[in-house]
């Protein structure tokens, strides 16, 4: 059964242009198209779409305003249709903040139309497979403790439910081996989940390396806010930025970032090389580079997200000699990655998500 799509955007051409790309991909059906939020509304409940794509700025109600009150009244998957600017990407974090599941940008400098629609495809079939929860109003309580972003509110994330107070973990009783390293990988709903994590993590961690799924010109802004509520130093990675302690690198939108190790120094390479199981960043380009220079000190962990990037890199860690965690089913948006993890064999712990960090708090001294 196809997908069926509602489009809101408040530029007739992009309705017009975007109707006419997505419905030449038999799994997805246009339903409708709206001029603005209000039309939306009224079209959601007439035409029942699986998936929304959405711009942020429009007349009447600004997109953020209209997601946040659609994900407390009638959540449904929503992939952010942004401008490449820097106040596009902050309305872009803060959508995914607000229940977004995933974003594209716009055709521009950055993108054409052609590989915009290949994204947008891509993105509308694994919003269609999340699960989504009504997210509630904020309040004083689910602000994190060191200021800046608001945290992830999509899921039920803390066992006492998404209002509980925020519980960082002790600082390591001793510093772990230096050679230790983590490897991350997550695409669909990842931006929540690493949030979880990482505002979880004491700021002694051994290094740790992200692939996330994100187009180019959003990574930067989703370090930032990384950086923000984690007593880790997080940063967008650069060519040959060393892999220290206590600090978070996130492969930038558009690149590979590979593991490097030149004595006892480890360091990242980017390059621009072809994307790997259709994304760069690619999670199996970092766990591939990670197998080969951390081998059995490293940690690998992989959670929500469509596809089977990172499952045979994740193996190959495993054969290598690394301990890896996949996120479990129960906690995932969508239970595609670790599920072909998991199906390889290369896990060796199934975790919920509640749970992650304080597994990679044990396993940063194991």
């Amino acid at each position: 059964m196809a997908c069926k799509v509602l489009i809101v955007d408040d530029s007739a051409i992009v309705r017009k242009v975007l109707s006419q790309e997505l419905a030449k991909d038999p799994e997805i059906q246009v339903v409708g198209t709206a001029m603005d939020p209000l039309d939306a509304s009224e079209k959601i409940e007439s035409l029942n779409p699986d998936v929304l794509t959405l711009d942020l700025e429009m007349p009447k109600m600004d997109g953020l305003t209209f997601l946040r009150s659609l994900m407390r009244h009638h959540p449904m998957p929503v992939v952010v249709v942004s401008a490449y600017t820097p106040k596009g990407s902050k309305l872009a974090m803060e959508a995914l903040d607000s229940g977004a599941v995933e974003i594209v940008p716009k055709p521009g400098m950055s993108m054409h139309i052609t590989e915009m629609t290949v994204e947008l495809v891509a993105k509308i079939k694994g919003a269609s497979q999340a699960r989504m929860r009504k997210v509630p109003p904020r309040t004083p309580a689910t602000q994190p403790a060191t200021g800046g972003a608001t945290p992830p509110h999509r899921r039920e994330f803390s066992p006492g439910g998404p209002n509980a107070p925020l519980n960082v973990l002790a600082p390591l009783v001793r510093s772990p081996s230096p050679d230790r390293i983590i490897a991350i990988g997550s695409s669909t709903g990842g931006t929540q989940a690493l949030q979880y994590l990482l505002m979880r993590l004491p700021a002694n961690m051994p290094p740790i390396l992200i692939a996330q799924h994100m187009p180019a010109g959003f990574t930067t802004t989703f370090a930032d806010r990384l950086n923000q509520i984690s007593q880790l130093t997080v940063k967008e990675a650069v060519h040959h930025d060393s892999v220290t302690p206590g600090t978070v690198l996130v492969a930038p939108g558009g690149k590979h970032m590979e593991l490097r190790k030149t004595g006892s120094r480890y360091w990242v390479e980017l390059n621009e090389g072809p994307k790997v199981c259709r994304q760069r960043p690619s999670v199996e380009v970092l766990f591939d580079s990670v197998a080969k220079h951390a081998g059995k000190n490293a940690i690998g962990c992989i959670l929500t997200g469509m596809g089977n990037d990172g499952a045979q890199g994740m193996l190959h860690m495993r054969e290598a000699g690394s301990v890896n965690i996949a996120e479990d089913e129960k906690s995932c948006v969508v239970f595609g990655m670790p599920k072909e993890a998991i199906a390889a064999g290369a896990a060796h712990h199934i975790v919920h998500l509640h749970q992650i960090p304080e597994k990679l708090h044990a396993l940063a001294l194991s």
